[in-house]
């Protein structure tokens, strides 16, 4: 059976290695862009995604704030990217898996949330290409971990636990 980081790099086409990329002690992503370029980043990338055009995207952050989304954002990409942990300060353990859980994370939802991001990343300054290609590297990957983690769930949902299926015969 296939380990979610495996699937994910099936379906993003993005190697492992690849992916964790923006790990590499040499380059402190953080460090080479600043706390105000991850804050310009999640901005771009939010404005984006509240003005999209599918109704049925912009449907998954109806009940999210955008400052809120905004802020979530740019504090875990900070802490994943060699900054200060201000994701895990703030809110705790990232746990992406679980904190995406009531969102529908499909492959549909993966490819348009890339896209804003590959838009957002082009159009925000002072990220130079080699970060740029770290970071959607990580992206694209993270992003399928999620369909993968999405896909679990709803295959766990399916299966009833071996309690249900018992007949209570009293």
């Amino acid at each position: 059976m296939q380990s979610l980081q495996q699937k994910a790099s099936e379906w993003s086409g993005v190697a492992i290695d690849d992916a964790f990329a923006i790990d590499d002690d040499a380059t402190n992503i953080f460090h080479k862009l600043g706390l105000q370029t991850f804050i310009n980043l999640s901005t771009n990338f939010y404005t984006r995604v509240y003005d999209d055009e599918e109704e049925w995207f912009r449907s998954i952050f109806a009940n999210s704030k955008k400052e809120n989304a905004i802020q979530n954002q740019y504090e875990f990409f900070v802490q994943r990217m060699g900054g200060p942990p201000l994701y895990s300060q703030r809110r705790g353990h990232p746990a992406l898996i679980g904190r995406h859980r009531p969102f529908p994370v499909t492959h549909q939802a993966a490819e348009r949330w890339l896209h804003h991001m590959q838009q957002a990343l082009d159009s925000t300054p002072d990220i130079d290409d080699d970060s740029k290609t770290k970071m959607m590297n990580f992206f694209r990957h993270t992003a399928y971990f999620l369909v993968a983690g999405d896909e679990l769930k709803n295959q766990n949902q399916q299966i009833p636990c071996k309690h249900a299926a018992k007949k209570d015969d009293s």
